[in-house]
């Protein structure tokens, strides 16, 4: 009886539906649109009334939990909305952690008045502050990442990174800068914490003097056990921590090189643009690493041995330059759409190449003329950047300017085929444009001036003012063409916002050196090589691939290794017959380019096993810069000392 029951329900459903159809138009309306309405008031620059309190209790090393209590001023009575910052400076993108907040609960006058998230806007909480109050009270718990799989780690039994943006709300309606707080912060007892921030210490509570609330999210703080300090001139100081008290023993020559690194800053700019300078520096296997600029400070964290295997090569050692760098370029000097009022308003990244791109460029350059790079290794990271940029395939279909969308778009999320995807390259592509601009400039003007000159106009202006200073593209093309003049804007027009076959090699032309290719790898390539524990040749046959297991980690578009077939995370079982090992692979590359047969490859793709021929005959392929004349160039000259010893 059941079948015959649908059977006959379908088809009175079928014969009725051509009924319905007629009277639909009739009978039916689509549901109308409702408007978007946003209830969170704009950010207006006038002082907020009052100084908010903010109470962290940074303490729990084990469950790693944060426990939060801020104390908000009230003028009157009503609606009030607290906003979590969501749009971070230097990070580009909404990155705010609103996701490991909880518990959150509001009061006044002793009494629990509820919240209720904004649909539209979920980093923003609507209270009604209650007749009578003064002040309203938000208590919540930061639940810091204990995995790897739930996010970076900031924590762990030896050291903390507590970023004040995690752990705080603000009112909406004010700059930031116009909001006063005084932020006071429970350490592990017994550990160092270090900032830009200033304060007073009672047993493990810091009280911090009161700043504004952009300052208070500006300043960072690293705490650790295991800690140590040096003073590199200048107001600057930088503040270590690391898992063990053995991987803070700088020898004299190595604080010698970081103090190196200051003088030639301050000489290049000619300006400081804050009272004091903290490098928050962690060395540390344990907590997740970082770079991250701030005006008076930056976040720093590397791997264990940057003091202690200081002779096996660079390593980390470009990160300090970098974001020190940012303290003039993208903190006092800001593209003027990534300068916002408050943390709610979204960011325009297009002026990354600058902001990120020159930073880049000036990095290299002082970490050789500081001597935290040899000039050899300098050229080799060099190198390896314009080769590694020449395959990005992504460059005929995306412009270097719509790279600077990436932090919005992928918010570096991995990419499988990041060569035709193309990511971040306003760093480094950024940086071949300005080695360029400084080969021109020095070209043009017959030696007399170069990116220095830039640099020092553009930035070093206002010594001592920490605030910002922002700026456009054309206040850009406008002190260069005060430099030296020359068509700028169509320089600019060409290398940032037109796709293009290959990355911007013209700054080693006009620096005296050439890109050229052999079977022996630089000192970058040796360094990735260390890294990944596998095989980079991505410059010939397109792969980078692990040792032990064979996994492809990356292969590049349009190679061999794409023609053929191969795609990253697949597994290089046999190589021509032979079980694969980083050491079979490097002779089957080596063979194929002098018998010109095609390699044989055994490969492995979750459960399915294939057997692939690869036409290739480069042989191995690594990146290096060889000079094209006699004597000193333009790029050597760049890349030399300014200062004298410290």
């Amino acid at each position: 009886m059941r079948s015959l029951i649908s059977i006959s329900l379908l088809l009175s459903t079928a014969l009725a539906a051509p009924a319905l159809a007629q009277t639909a138009p009739a009978t039916r309306s689509a549901p109308s649109a409702q408007p978007v309405v946003d209830t969170i008031p704009a950010a207006r620059d006038i002082p907020y009334p009052g100084t908010m309190r903010l109470e962290i209790d940074a303490s729990d090393t084990t469950q790693r939990i944060w426990r939060v209590k801020q104390t908000i001023p009230v003028a009157s009575s009503g609606p009030l909305v607290l906003l979590y910052p969501e749009w971070l400076p230097g990070k580009h993108a909404p990155r705010g952690l609103i996701d490991k907040l909880a518990g959150l609960k509001v009061s006044a006058n002793g009494k629990d008045i509820g919240w209720t998230r904004d649909p539209l806007d979920v980093f923003a909480f609507h209270v009604n502050v209650p007749e009578g109050a003064r002040e309203v009270v938000a208590e919540f718990q930061f639940l810091n990442p204990t995995t790897e799989a739930a996010g970076r780690i900031s924590v762990t039994s030896k050291m903390l990174n507590l970023s004040f943006e995690m752990a705080s709300l603000y009112p909406a309606g004010y700059y930031v800068r116009q909001i006063p707080v005084q932020a006071s912060v429970t350490y592990p007892a017994g550990w160092t914490a270090f900032t830009a921030l200033r304060g007073k210490l009672t047993g493990a509570t810091m009280a911090y003097d009161v700043t504004d609330y952009e300052t208070l999210v500006d300043s960072p703080v690293f705490a650790g056990k295991y800690s140590s300090t040096a003073d590199l001139g200048s107001g600057v100081t930088l503040n270590m921590v690391a898992d063990s008290r053995e991987e803070l023993a700088a020898t004299p020559e190595q604080i010698a090189a970081h103090k190196k690194l200051v003088a030639e800053a301050v000489s290049l700019f000619g300006a400081r643009h804050f009272d004091h300078y903290d490098f928050l520096f962690a060395i540390s296997d344990e907590m997740g690493g970082i770079g991250l600029e701030h005006h008076r400070s930056s976040e720093n964290g590397v791997d264990t041995g940057y003091f202690t295997k200081w002779a096996d090569g660079p390593g980390d050692r470009n990160l300090l330059p970098h974001e020190f760098v940012h303290s003039w370029d993208g903190k006092f000097r800001r593209p003027e759409l990534l300068w916002t009022p408050d943390y709610r308003t979204p960011m325009q990244d297009n002026l990354l190449w600058v902001y990120e791109g020159q930073t880049q460029f000036w990095g290299y350059v002082l970490g050789s003329r500081s001597g935290l790079y040899s000039k050899e290794q300098t050229l080799d990271a060099l190198a390896s950047i314009a080769a590694r940029l020449d395959l990005a395939k992504g460059r005929t279909w995306r412009a270097l300017e719509d790279t600077t969308h990436d932090p919005i778009i992928s918010a570096r999320r991995p990419k499988n085929w990041a060569s035709w995807q193309r990511a971040e390259d306003y760093y480094n592509e950024g940086l071949l444009v300005w080695l360029e601009a400084d080969g021109i400039i020095r070209q043009t003007s017959k030696g007399a001036k170069g990116l220095d000159d830039f640099a020092h106009a553009f930035f070093g202006m206002k010594d001592g003012d920490w605030g910002q200073l922002t700026y456009t593209r054309q206040d850009v093309i406008d002190t260069l063409n005060r430099i030296q003049p020359y068509d700028w804007a169509g320089f600019f027009a060409s290398h940032v916002n037109t796709p293009t076959a290959e990355a911007p090699k013209a700054g080693f032309t006009l620096g005296g050196y050439s890109l050229v290719y052999g079977d022996t790898p630089n000192s970058t390539t040796k360094e990735i090589e260390k890294a990944i524990k596998g095989i980079d040749q991505t410059y010939g046959i397109g792969l980078a691939v692990k040792n032990d297991g064979g996994e492809i980690l990356s292969a590049i578009w349009d190679s061999p290794a794409f023609r053929a077939g191969l795609a990253p995370g697949m597994k290089i079982i046999a190589i021509n017959g032979t079980e694969y090992s980083g050491d079979a692979f490097k002779a089957a590359l080596t063979g194929a380019k002098a018998d010109k047969k095609p390699l044989e490859l055994i490969v492995k793709q979750d459960k399915s096993i294939r057997l692939l021929r690869l036409d290739y005959s480069l042989g191995l392929r690594y990146p290096r810069l060889a000079k094209t004349g006699e004597g000193a160039g333009s790029l050597d000259r760049l890349l030399e000392s300014k200062t004298t010893s410290p």
